[in-house]
């Protein structure tokens, strides 16, 4: 999975640094959206906001992928390592199941980075967290412990699922006020795991 994420993703300073970056937002997916939907009922024209939900999540929606692309473009620009979104590379859903994909874009990554800003839905990033950590920490492989894994939350989001990443897992946690915040402490977080690998205090994935 690794060599396919890098061949899709381009050839950077850090190419083989891979950063899986993960967010409520979610991707539109007609098919899906039209599966519960009678055939004979379908008009002309079809109405989506009808099927994915009021104009308000769509908006949180957006806005919650918008800050990941930013966030992406700029750890890709600023740091030069391959930051993506699962939707950055094409595995069909026939192929593989979208639970099944994180969990392996995670395992073949030199960071897994969790963004929540306040308005998301934070109920669906956080069945997607507990389901990484859990494959994750429960991997014997030594490359994925605790070190690469970030979960950055806006400051004042509060909730169970947090507790749960600090207390089960142990994972880093930090929040942040705004997108400068955000980018810098993510961008302070790989640099020190590049450094750490680089050292050989966290072993080098091939």
């Amino acid at each position: 999975m690794r060599d396919r994420i890098i061949d899709e993703l381009g050839d950077l300073p850090r190419s083989r640094f891979l950063v899986y970056l993960m967010g409520p937002y979610q991707a539109f997916d007609v098919e899906r959206a039209l599966e519960d939907v009678d055939p004979e009922a379908i008009p002309e024209s079809v109405d989506f906001g009808t099927l994915v939900g009021s104009e308000h999540d769509l908006e949180r929606d957006e806005a919650a992928l918008d800050l990941l692309l930013e966030v992406r473009d700029r750890l890709r620009t600023e740091a030069g390592v391959n930051a993506f979104l699962a939707i950055d590379i094409d595995v069909p859903l026939a192929e593989t199941d979208a639970a099944t994909q994180s969990i392996e874009f995670a395992r073949a990554s030199n960071a897994v980075v969790y963004v929540v800003p306040a308005a998301g839905d934070n109920l669906g990033v956080g069945i997607e967290v507990g389901a990484v950590l859990e494959a994750l920490f429960d991997d014997e492989t030594p490359a994925h412990r605790q070190e690469r894994v970030l979960f950055v939350h806006e400051s004042g989001v509060r909730s169970a699922m947090i507790a749960a990443v600090r207390d089960r897992w142990e994972a880093r946690i930090y929040s942040y006020d705004d997108r400068e915040e955000l980018t810098r402490q993510l961008r302070l977080f790989v640099r020190d795991l590049v450094r750490k690998e680089r050292i050989g205090e966290l072993p080098r994935l091939e």
